[in-house]
């Protein structure tokens, strides 16, 4: 097989989580007085930890984003999540098959918190492919898009990193891939919140495709 690990990101990987999470993030930034359109919001916070953006926020709010206040949009974040998540268009069946063609070696790498992306994936019921193979950038030294996380989870899975795909569908996520030396895919469908097939293909995505259907046989085709 050309890969010896495949590795998912999963806020707009595995679960459309993204417009729902930047729809609780821009009402409380709306609250803070910085009013952003959806598609304001999106292009500003997608991809990234809101903690890592913490001097942009106050700088265009101008209230220090305390720890009180990120324990409330989490909050929110996580009533909106279990109420309204939805799995990415056909990747039951993608996930299966991969994990099947890999024997288990497949891991979830996000830069989100461990909790909303354990929260997700059992939402969706994604969770008995990668119970046990989760990785949070935000419990390593740097998160995306540096490579750590997705450096620790080719590790857990005694995976060469360069014999890695990564399935990412921004430029923070791509960047990480990259730089971890792993053969990224990048999935930029139509809906909101992916960035552009240009864009990832510049931060150094081989391939990108558009619905999930497509990419077990990516994966099984590839040739470097």
């Amino acid at each position: 097989m050309p890969f010896e690990a495949v590795l998912f990101d999963c806020d707009g990987v595995l679960v459309d989580s993204e417009p729902i999470t930047n729809g609780v993030l821009r009402d409380m930034l709306g609250e803070l007085g910085w009013k952003l359109s959806p598609q304001e919001c999106m292009a500003l916070f997608v991809g990234k930890s809101v903690r890592d953006e913490a001097a942009l926020i106050e700088a265009r709010t101008g209230v220090p984003l305390t720890d009180a206040w990120l324990t409330q949009f989490r909050a929110r974040r996580n009533e909106a999540l279990e109420r309204d998540l939805v799995a990415v268009r056909n990747v039951h069946a993608a996930v299966a098959s991969i994990h099947a063609r890999h024997q288990g070696h497949i891991a979830c790498a996000s830069g989100a918190d461990r909790f909303k992306v354990e929260l997700q994936l059992r939402k969706v019921g994604l969770m008995n492919y990668f119970e046990g193979r989760i990785f949070s950038g935000l419990e390593l030294p740097r998160s995306k898009p540096a490579p750590d996380v997705y450096l620790a989870a080719a590790s857990a899975l005694s995976a060469d990193p360069a014999r890695c795909a990564v399935v990412e569908d921004t430029l923070t996520g791509v960047t990480a891939g990259v730089a971890a030396g792993a053969t990224v895919f990048g999935y930029s469908p139509p809906e909101a919140g992916h960035d552009a097939h240009e864009a990832l293909r510049r931060a150094g995505a081989v391939d990108i495709f558009t619905d999930m259907v497509q990419l077990p046989a990516m994966l099984e085709d590839w040739r470097a």
